[in-house]
């Protein structure tokens, strides 16, 4: 109430101060904002999933409860005082453990308070900064959430600027999914060369590695070549060698026989 009347208030000296100008107010409908963004219903049913899985924890434990007392009236009669007072001990300590359970994930700084701040926040920033934007390019003096605290007895709709917010917004989210695109193709162009520069580089390497395997048969060829010619000359002048000698052996024979 006092958030409210403090509102008003200021209203209501801006107003007074500058009694000349006129004010210029539009309201949004935050609701219908965020029923029309994705991010935020999307949010909202992660969200829900959550809720709904912890709300099954604590049923859970709530019906363990409720059997354990069910079964300590059944069975009060047969058990001793000290039996009795430690079975109340242990639904205490389960009700206690209940309660523990349900403000942690329900309670002002639960888990509930912290996952909706982290999933919807980002959208409240993107309205809230569309607010900003339209305020100054239409020159508003005042833009108020018509869901709010504050009271609205009337709201003439041609001061619902809902949709203008909800265009920025989408207008915004084209832009980050244009710029987005284009890092991303820019990743890609970046990958496509990578790879047929690793591309060229593997069939250099190859050609490379082709081309000292060539050289190495030719070397190993040439060499066998050349062993093979060596073979030949030295098995040439060895059959000169022999030849010559069995020429001189029958040169000597011959001049023993003259004599």
């Amino acid at each position: 109430m006092i958030r409210k009347l403090i509102f008003i208030l200021s209203i209501c000296i801006c107003s007074t101060a500058t009694a000349q100008k006129p004010q210029k107010l539009g309201y949004i409908d935050m609701d219908y904002i965020l029923k029309n963004v994705p991010e935020y219903t999307e949010a909202e049913a992660r969200l829900q999933t959550k809720v709904a899985g912890w709300q099954q924890k604590l049923d859970a434990l709530s019906k363990e409860i409720e059997a354990m007392k069910i079964d300590l009236s059944n069975e009060k009669a047969l058990l001793t005082k000290d039996l009795i007072a430690e079975r109340e001990e242990d639904i205490a300590i389960r009700e206690l453990d209940f309660k523990n359970l349900q403000a942690s994930y329900f309670g002002p700084n639960g888990d509930l308070y912290i996952l909706r701040k982290q999933m919807v926040q980002p959208v409240q920033d993107q309205i809230y900064t569309a607010v900003q934007e339209i305020a100054k390019l239409k020159q508003y003096d005042f833009i108020v959430d018509k869901t709010s605290e504050l009271i609205m007895l009337f709201a003439n709709d041609k001061y619902d600027v809902s949709e203008l917010v909800l265009n920025r917004i989408v207008k915004g989210r084209k832009s980050v999914e244009i710029e987005e695109r284009k890092i991303q193709r820019q990743e890609e162009q970046s990958k496509a060369k990578e790879r047929a520069k690793t591309k060229a580089e593997i069939r250099q390497a190859n050609n490379e590695a082709l081309r000292e395997k060539i050289k190495k048969q030719n070397e190993e060829r040439a060499l066998k070549r050349k062993q093979a010619i060596e073979a030949a000359a030295a098995k040439r002048k060895q059959r000169l060698e022999e030849i010559e000698k069995r020429k001189k052996e029958r040169e000597n024979s011959t001049k023993k026989e003259d004599n």
